[in-house]
């Protein structure tokens, strides 16, 4: 199924790097910008959680909680965290239950092989739960100042 814009944010819960559970739901009443991308470590991945840390912020300000999530283990993700000091949690879905709610799970291509791995987006969401926007097109090292236009 494929969301779009106006949509009702599909609901998950899943656990964040300290095991703690995270459910949509409890960000009810605030705007939250859910971004999902392919793997902790990685150059692209790097630079994207690093912008939105450095513009973190401004995010807030602006009323936004930002929560990033990844096929990554709990234990991936808190070194991620601590080797960049990224003050949002980062959800792991490691059985792909949210990417496949998300419809972010899907076949890709690189370098002339196919493989199935996480599509980099980004859904912005309202305060009622719905879909405000959705990031395809997400450019890694000025992500924030796509939320934030």
């Amino acid at each position: 199924m494929s969301l779009e814009v106006g949509n009702k944010a599909p609901e998950f819960e899943a656990k964040d790097q300290d095991g703690n559970t995270i459910k949509l739901s409890d960000y009810l009443g605030k705007k939250v910008v859910l971004y999902f991308y392919p793997k902790d470590n990685t150059p692209g991945c790097t630079a994207q959680a690093c912008d939105l840390r450095d513009n973190y912020d401004a995010l807030l300000k602006a009323g936004y909680i930002v929560l990033g999530i990844s096929t990554d283990s709990e234990k991936s993700h808190k070194k991620f965290i601590e080797k960049f000091e990224l003050p949002f949690p980062l959800i792991a879905d490691e059985d792909k239950t949210v990417h496949e709610l998300y419809n972010t799970w899907r076949e890709k291509k690189n370098y002339g092989r196919t493989y199935m791995g996480t599509v980099r987006t980004t859904f912005v969401i309202d305060e009622e739960g719905n879909i405000a926007e959705i990031i395809e097109k997400v450019k890694t090292k000025e992500h924030s100042n796509q939320i934030l236009k």
